[in-house]
């Protein structure tokens, strides 16, 4: 992925790596777990034809730097950090873990213009026995089991398509960031409270749906649509959590159509 490297301090002193692209509009991008900057490659040439993309290493991972002990309320802050960066109010696009962390940024008053999110996870995501089993896989040194386990439980993925991904090239190394963040991560979408942080968001969101996606991303995407003071439903015929790599043609079509100036 071509851009500029660059860096934002967040709240707490912690280094928010950067990748910047493209002319337009600044859309700022967040990725979800077990990701990186480099998660988005399917769908930057797309978006940096059309907008000044600029995307985030979430805290723990790649570029940037990390603090403890973890709360995701400092995650809400990284974003609004690097929103600030754009240089005014710019767009922000939230993938599955980082759309929970774009909708606290925007609840606590980030510069945001308008905001996207694609099936952010709450606690229906995360039930409290596959946490525990989780844990202990990573505990014995077992990320790949671990992810394996995310990505079937809860994403709904096949095994078939688990091996096709595994088999597919990576720009970067999953294991070191499942070992890291998955315990972590899915403890704070446990604790999170979804409504009323939807109910504080004063700017437009877009809930983006796959229409094959599992029936926790249903749940959800109807309560934040019942509880967003200005909100649009887009739902991806066929598609399931995994859009942003199956179908980014549409997924920038639909931001195209949102992000309208």
């Amino acid at each position: 992925m071509e851009g500029y490297r660059h860096a934002v301090t967040s709240a707490d002193g912690t280094q928010i790596g950067l990748l910047t692209a493209g002319q337009g509009p600044p859309l700022l991008l967040v990725h979800g777990g077990m990701g990186c900057i480099a998660s988005w490659r399917s769908l930057w040439g797309a978006l940096t034809g059309r907008w000044r993309v600029t995307a985030m290493d979430r805290r723990g991972r790649g570029s940037s730097g990390d603090s403890t002990p973890y709360d995701i309320s400092r995650e809400f802050e990284d974003v609004a950090a690097a929103a600030a960066s754009l240089g005014g109010p710019g767009d922000v696009f939230g993938h599955s873990f980082g759309a929970t962390c774009a909708l606290g940024a925007a609840a606590h008053g980030a510069p945001i213009r308008r905001l996207a999110l694609y099936e952010p996870p709450g606690p229906q995501t995360a039930p409290r026995e596959w946490r525990d089993r989780v844990r202990a896989m990573i505990a014995a040194g077992q990320p790949r089991p671990a992810m394996a386990s995310f990505l079937t439980e809860i994403i709904g993925l096949t095994e078939e398509q688990v091996i096709d991904l595994r088999n597919a090239p990576r720009d970067y190394d999953v294991m070191p960031i499942v070992s890291a963040t998955m315990p972590r991560e899915s403890q704070a979408i446990a604790d999170a409270d979804l409504p009323s942080l939807a109910a504080s968001v004063r700017v437009p969101v877009l809930l983006i749906l796959g229409s094959a996606s599992p029936a926790w991303a249903h749940d959800i995407t109807g309560e934040l649509a019942a509880g967003l003071p200005e909100s649009t439903l887009a739902v991806l015929d066929g598609q399931g959590h995994d859009g942003i790599d199956s179908a980014p043609g549409l997924l920038a079509s639909e931001l195209a159509g949102f992000f309208r100036y």
